[in-house]
């Protein structure tokens, strides 16, 4: 079988943050999309995919709730958007936990939540979703090709303090791309990653406040003290200016010779 001109794309952890404005620009792209967060983001999901079906046509969007770090619960999000919106070309594994705590001060039980969810997470997404465009064929000639993406970080180039086993779980994604990248090319898949930088999301919230906790300053002011005088820039990451390079460039034709890769959107913080 040969997959035609629709295309269709899972995000995980896309309710909202990174992931929403990922599938945003999905959508705008022309792609028929599965919103994914766990369950106690379903308000979310729901309310996403509502708007995006208002926004952009009845069928365009399907919200489905499931947890990255089982594999039979990866399986049964990729078996309900394959059912509803057709064959799998797209898997960006966004889903993602940060902790913002002294190395020593981590427990057993906090590392392990954080490779299950950021390691496991994007090794189950990346698996189930290669076996499914696998089964499905080779697309169509002039079409946009199979893409599997993974979230990772610039912690995954320059560790930050207080964010030792989050730095290590997204050096971890970027490794796994690269070999995913190198096993899946004979597939016809690219595998690539993306590294946002200090993004104004709840994540960089907690580091702010921990962080000003340590060194004295009131909430507010880390990010504002990183922002300026890290990105060659001189602000803050979007939501957007992430989404634009993965749905815009990563998960489109632009990108078709890419692989292995994982592009830094930070605004000129780390240089590759």
């Amino acid at each position: 079988m040969t997959v035609g001109h629709k295309r269709s794309a899972i995000v995980t952890g896309s309710s909202r943050g990174i992931g929403e404005a990922i599938v945003r620009r999905l959508a705008k792209e022309g792609y028929h999309v599965c919103i994914n967060d766990v369950a106690a983001n379903k308000e979310g999901v729901d309310k996403l995919a509502a708007e995006l079906n208002k926004e952009h046509g009845d069928g365009k969007a399907i919200g489905v709730v499931a947890d990255v770090t089982k594999s039979a619960e990866v399986e049964a999000l990729i078996k309900e958007s394959v059912e509803k919106l057709g064959p799998l070309t797209v898997m960006v594994a966004n889903a993602g936990i940060a902790q913002v705590q002294s190395a020593l001060e981590i427990s057993d039980e906090d590392v392990q939540k954080m490779f299950n969810v950021n390691i496991v997470g994007v090794w189950n997404c990346y698996t189930r979703a290669a076996k499914q465009m696998i089964a499905q064929g080779p697309v169509a000639e002039g079409t946009t090709g199979y893409k599997l993406l993974g979230c990772a970080s610039i912690v995954a180039f320059k560790p930050f303090p207080l964010l030792s086993h989050y730095s290590a779980s997204k050096w971890a994604v970027r490794g796994m791309t690269q070999v995913f990248a190198m096993e899946m090319a004979k597939h016809k898949i690219q595998v690539n990653a993306y590294a946002p930088g200090i993004v104004g999301t709840a994540m960089w919230e907690l580091i702010d406040e921990k962080l000003g906790e340590i060194e004295g300053r009131p909430r507010g002011e880390t990010v504002k003290k990183y922002s300026s005088e890290l990105t060659a820039m001189g602000r803050v990451s979007t939501p957007d200016d992430v989404a634009r390079v993965v749905g815009g460039f990563l998960c489109g034709s632009d990108s078709d010779f890419v692989t292995g890769q994982t592009i830094v959107v930070d605004g000129g913080i780390i240089f590759t």
